[in-house]
């Protein structure tokens, strides 16, 4: 077979050359991003089956490996019930916003009421504004309401995301309104039509939105620390920042701890890249 390269004109031919150097950029800089990606964990595992001797050597892999400081962290820590507080907080946030913030973007996608493009460009705004610029109001109303070192005050607040809401109103506006005004014949009611029809077919963005969630909250560190002083209600970020006072040159259980709580997240993320890459780039129903 002939090589397209030689088959082309000239001028193929001098844009295939130049187009060479260029993809081996683009392959250095995916490499060099990858690398500084993966060996930061890659230390971090190193870092937690190595022995307190170890620790302060220039290799990377450990001469003698050892699980001993992941039997510590669960054994001498109360490890375990930060894990669980962590999940039930992460699990809890996530489906209560998923089932409130499609219902908010079903009906600012379909509902025509006063205000409603005000509301959701005020709802859009608050992108602009980071955790930190509202964490005191946020403390101050949440310590009003009584909610300070319970599960209500980590769970409530951390419901209400703006992300969610606009990101299902783009994709309940791309979902045909003939699919809504055939169940509507059929005598279906508003509440029926979401229920029946919109949130089947919500299906992969809900999907992706639960992991994002879930993800988020699972490394949430700024608001448990915020507002809980009770070690019973500490997450597992909390908990790590808390091994830094209390072994600070023992950084093999501070890493053992790391790596049991960043597993899960990256497993997740390998299982399900696919659809949170989707969720990023879905604008409705092809």
């Amino acid at each position: 077979m002939t090589d397209p390269a030689l088959a082309a004109t000239p001028e193929r031919r001098i844009e295939l050359a130049a187009l060479k150097p260029a993809r081996l950029i683009f392959h250095l800089t995916g490499i060099l991003l990858s690398a500084m990606a993966v060996v930061p964990l890659l230390w971090m595992v190193s870092m937690s089956v190595k022995n307190s001797d170890e620790l302060f050597g220039t290799g990377l892999l450990p001469q003698h490996p050892t699980l001993a400081n992941f039997l510590y962290v669960f054994t001498q820590v109360d490890f375990a019930r930060y894990l669980l507080n962590t999940l039930f907080v992460s699990a809890s946030v996530t489906v209560i916003a998923l089932f409130f913030h499609s219902m908010a973007g079903y009906a600012l996608a379909r509902l025509r009421f006063p205000g409603r493009d005000a509301i959701f460009l005020a709802m859009f705004a608050t992108f602009l504004i980071s955790q930190p610029v509202i964490i005191v109001p946020l403390f101050i109303l949440v310590r009003w309401m009584g909610m300070l070192d319970s599960f209500a005050g980590l769970i409530i607040p951390s419901v209400f995301n703006a992300f969610g809401i606009f990101l299902l109103r783009q994709f309940y506006l791309g979902v045909p309104r003939e699919l809504e005004e055939a169940a509507v014949v059929d005598g279906a009611g508003f509440f029926r039509v979401y229920w029946s029809v919109i949130l089947p077919l919500s299906r992969p963005i809900l999907s992706a939105l639960a992991i994002l969630f879930f993800l988020a909250n699972w490394n949430s560190f700024l608001w448990p620390l915020t507002i809980t002083t009770d070690r019973k209600l500490w997450m597992v970020q909390v908990a790590i920042s808390t091994f830094r006072a209390q072994y600070n040159a023992s950084w093999n259980y501070i890493m053992a701890a790391s790596t049991v709580v960043a597993l899960p997240t990256l497993a997740a993320f390998v299982v399900f890249q696919k659809r949170i890459v989707e969720s990023i780039k879905t604008s409705g129903i092809k």
